[in-house]
């Protein structure tokens, strides 16, 4: 069903009655909600009628949220890659289980190598390369979800 002027005037009375735009679709029928909203905003409507504050029935509070104090962590220094004694960096055949295994470059190119820096402690990589890799979890609501009772 298309908007007519009559439905259009009819649209805006509703609207500064201060109808929902779901209110408003029942009225008019045969249009949905998304359509009245869009023709709301193609219109240019303002704002409409709001009951008095003593009129308006009363939400319960929300629940108080402790702050967390956020302390972000220092910036990750990354040192070059330790060369061997020959020259040359950690490779796939020359890395071993005391070396950091963090991989740079491309591994299809010949200069691909590890980091080989000491490991930090249980860790694969080094101490800067262990920080980039285990980023902190973001902070989760436990409670989300879950079902009280």
């Amino acid at each position: 069903m298309g908007w007519t002027d009559d439905r259009v005037e009819q649209l805006k009375s509703l609207w500064t009655e201060g109808l929902s735009a779901s209110q408003i679709a029942r009225a008019l029928g045969g249009v949905t909600r998304n359509a009245v909203i869009g023709k709301v905003h193609r219109l240019g409507l303002a704002g409409r009628a709001t009951p008095t504050r003593s009129d308006r029935p009363r939400l319960p509070s929300a629940p108080k949220v402790s702050m967390r104090t956020y302390a972000p962590e220092p910036p990750v220094v990354e040192e070059d890659p330790v060369t061997l004694e020959d020259g040359s960096h950690a490779t796939v055949l020359t890395i071993n289980d005391r070396m950091c295994r963090w991989p740079i470059g491309d591994p299809a190119e010949n200069e691909f190598h590890f980091c080989g820096r000491k490991p930090k402690n249980g860790s694969p990589y080094c101490e800067a390369h262990a920080r980039k890799a285990y980023q902190p979890q973001q902070a989760r609501s436990r409670d989300k979800g879950r079902m009280v009772g």
